[in-house]
């Protein structure tokens, strides 16, 4: 009986299962093209949506030898983890006060962080730019990540006071009685229940981080500070344009997120949705 129903059930719901793998395909589609075409020569000039007749390795080696990958990784690692770093630890801190106010400042400033989250960053180059040129942070490695942390802050604060305000108020009072100031409140009892949400601000920061080249195209100037999206840039010259080249650049540039996402999908998935619920 209980599979009667389950079949049912399955079968009202075909859609569903449908339009997830329309999705799925939707979003996998361009690491296949990728993947495909990092794998061909530049005189295969098949579809790219066709596998290769035979596996072209070349790709990968120019790669490695023309290009200053590995270097740019190395940059793009050190700025993807300071800026993941003060997105995390500032956004938390920010959020926790924002969550326990539970009057009109506190819904204020909610409004107001979800009001700059909606401005395009790109609007404000030319502000930036200019006052990183003025404080001679272009070709930093800070400049950058104070910039990627300052346009990331926002989503993150967003995401932990929707969190931490389901949270009962009964334990910081309880931990208030028993003596602990603030900070310990927050780091002894409320942090370690962000634990999936963090790794969904992790994620997400560290993937757009990883992947920004709008303002790096700006501040990232000298050749030895590119970072990844930089690098499979240089694959796209005006007298030559190597798109297998940049293929095989960027598949080796996407493996180190799909590593760590796979080692925190779970939490990943979990902190997205609690967050989305809880707001």
């Amino acid at each position: 009986m209980n599979r009667i129903k389950q079949k049912s059930g399955t079968e009202r719901n075909w859609w569903k299962y449908l339009l997830a793998a329309v999705i799925l395909i939707i979003y996998l589609l361009p690491v296949y093209v990728v993947v495909v075409m990092s794998l061909k020569p530049m005189t295969d000039h098949t579809s790219r949506l066709l596998p290769p007749v035979e596996i072209y390795l070349e790709n990968y080696l120019k790669v490695f030898k023309n290009s200053n990958i590995l270097n740019a990784m190395k940059n793009s690692l050190i700025i993807t983890v300071g800026t993941v770093a003060i997105v995390v630890i500032a956004g938390c801190l920010a959020a926790y006060p924002i969550a326990r106010n539970k009057g009109r400042l506190g819904r204020a400033v909610k409004i107001f962080v979800l009001g700059v989250m909606m401005v395009p960053g790109m609007s404000m180059v030319v502000g930036v730019y200019s006052t990183l040129v003025s404080i001679h942070a272009i070709s930093t490695y800070w400049g950058i990540i104070l910039v990627s942390a300052a346009f990331g802050l926002p989503f993150s604060i967003y995401m932990y006071s929707n969190f931490i305000a389901a949270i009962p108020d009964t334990l910081d009072e309880a931990a208030a009685i028993d003596g602990a100031d603030v900070l310990t409140i927050f780091f002894k009892i409320i942090f370690p229940q962000l634990k999936p949400v963090t790794v969904s601000v992790l994620l997400m920061q560290g993937v757009s981080t990883w992947n920004e080249y709008g303002y790096s195209l700006y501040i990232l100037q000298k050749p030895d500070m590119y970072n990844v999206t930089l690098t499979v840039k240089q694959f796209f010259g005006e007298q030559l344009k190597d798109l297998n080249g940049a293929a095989a650049s960027a598949a080796v540039a996407i493996i180190p997120v799909i590593i760590i996402y796979l080692f925190l999908q779970k939490y990943f998935v979990k902190g997205a949705i609690d967050s989305a619920v809880k707001g």
